[in-house]
């Protein structure tokens, strides 16, 4: 393989990653049962925005429709369109592959393969992209991965062992770098801390705050007091009595924090229900 074999987006300066995202209208099915009506939010180049809200109120499906998982579903269908850059992730001319290259997804759960070296974790993105590198370039990509993803200085000296052997917070950074690795513009992330100890939660919000400076990051969050920490605008969503979820109110953290708007939104984020 030679060295001019890796794509040149994925040569590209981390810096220039960064782009916004828009969901307009975004409706969504579950069979006949509809789970989300009329969502539009704008998740701004080089922020973190936080979805907020009580279980159920359709957070964590609003975020899989952002990267096309939802069509994974059989039973599922939606409206609407998501803007990565002005054009529509879902057009036919879009592939699903790239959709999902650019936008990235790190779940709940930390999903590393476990038998499979931490090096060959960082780098299995870009076999399923279809990226090639020679060995040096993996090297590179794998050490500045990890890196962003603040793992480095932890396994440098052990890249060979099975990534399944790490820590759980370790694992979470893992597909950090897994997901950083095919340069993506926005970074999904459903609930990342909430199977994790309260010191490799503050080492993960450390990792989205750096990361923020590159890329675009939206996450689902049930702990309020993170989503103050680590966002700059945050969207409360609420499915009232039985009706599909909606966001209430979308605004700056501080104002939704300390000024909401709505009521409803004063009540959720000081606790009085969810």
């Amino acid at each position: 393989m030679t060295e001019t074999a890796l794509q040149p987006s994925v040569l590209a300066s981390v810096r220039s990653d960064a782009l916004a995202l828009e969901a307009e209208a975004i409706s969504a099915w579950f069979g006949e049962r509809k789970v989300l009506d009329r969502v539009s939010l704008t998740m701004p180049a080089r922020q973190v925005t936080a979805l907020i809200g009580p279980s159920g109120c359709g957070k964590s499906t609003f975020l899989r429709i952002l990267n096309r998982m939802h069509e994974l579903i059989p039973s599922a269908s939606l409206a609407g369109e998501v803007r990565l850059a002005g054009e529509d992730i879902y057009d036919a001319s879009v592939r699903v592959t790239e959709a999902r290259r650019k936008i990235g997804m790190v779940f709940q759960k930390p999903n590393p393969f476990p038998a499979m070296s931490i090096y060959d974790n960082v780098v299995a993105g870009l076999k399923l992209t279809g990226t090639r590198a020679s060995r040096r370039e993996k090297d590179g990509l794998v050490e500045e991965s990890l890196t962003r993803a603040g793992l480095w200085k932890e396994v440098r000296d052990r890249l060979r062992q099975p990534g399944g052997a790490l820590s759980g917070g370790q694992q979470q950074r893992l597909c950090i770098a897994r997901s950083l690795a095919v340069r993506p513009k926005v970074l999904l992330m459903d609930e990342p801390c909430s199977a994790l100890d309260p010191t490799s939660t503050r080492r993960i919000e450390e990792t989205i705050t750096e990361l923020a400076e590159t890329v675009t990051i939206v996450i689902v969050t049930h702990n309020m007091q993170q989503a103050n920490r680590v966002s700059h605008q945050c969207a409360f969503f609420l499915a009232e009595q039985g009706t599909p979820g909606m966001i209430v109110e979308t605004g700056d953290t501080d104002q939704m924090f300390n000024a909401p708007a709505d009521p409803r939104t004063e009540a959720y984020v000081n606790g009085r229900f969810g």
